[in-house]
């Protein structure tokens, strides 16, 4: 049939935008997990456990401040670890042509959980170099804080592959409020290290403090961009 005809007949021919619709753009948080996909997942699954493990050994190091040179190596290669895991991450997204969810939001976690782990090693590096003798109540404080912001992470992370939205928000609340209790924490303690008359002391506990906190404020980040993906994709 000419295209005249067909014109007359039926009206103009009409460029249906949807119908070549990428299917990613139409997934729900169900559809994240495709088998042939999932290998991501299982990726950030393994850097999820490992900041945790980070974390856990971060804290017990401030708890037990002990054979500080042995626990901070211990750290230092589970931060090895996890840059290990993000080039994997990497390598697969050079290769893969489709992702489950965005490539930049695959990215974004991967780097942030990344350098929640090196603020975590830097602390810990800052305390042996500075021949640190023992731990204050605010790095005991930070390190609490730490410890369950990276925890709610953990569980925040995990409640997306189980498509629980509602609990997901509940734990980024939480990794929001431990923040601004990080924030009190350091307001407090740099105030009262400027009512000494020790400048070293100042100098050297005021680079830990805020190393302290800026854990906090980058797992602040991590949950940000889970937040996003929740939006995305529910």
């Amino acid at each position: 049939m000419a295209a005249s005809t067909r014109n007359e007949l039926f009206g103009p021919k009409r460029f249906n935008s949807h119908a070549i619709r990428p299917t990613r753009c139409l997934m729900g948080l169900r559809d994240l997990l495709i088998p042939r996909e999932k290998v991501f997942f299982q990726l950030l699954e393994e850097e999820s456990k490992n900041v945790l493990a980070g974390a856990i050994a971060f804290n017990e190091l401030i708890q037990n401040f002990d054979h500080l040179g042995d626990k901070r190596n211990k750290i230092k290669d589970i931060e090895h670890h996890g840059d290990e895991i993000v080039h994997s991450i990497y390598d697969r997204l050079v290769k893969t042509f489709i992702t489950p969810i965005d490539r930049e939001d695959i990215s974004k976690l991967a780097s942030l959980y990344d350098d929640v782990l090196d603020y975590i090693y830097a602390a810990v590096n800052r305390l042996f170099l500075y021949e640190v003798e023992s731990p204050t109540e605010p790095m005991r404080r930070f390190a609490d804080l730490v410890l369950k912001s990276v925890r709610e992470i953990d569980f925040a992370f995990a409640s997306i592959q189980k498509i629980k939205a509602s609990e997901i928000e509940a734990r980024c609340n939480e990794v929001d409020t431990l923040e601004n209790e990080a924030d009190v924490v350091l307001n407090e303690s740099v105030a009262a290290l400027f009512k000494t008359n020790d400048a070293i002391s100042i100098i050297k506990f005021k680079e830990v403090y805020e190393l302290m906190e800026t854990i906090t404020d980058k797992c602040e980040d991590v949950v940000q961009v889970i937040r996003d993906i929740i939006l995305e994709y529910s």
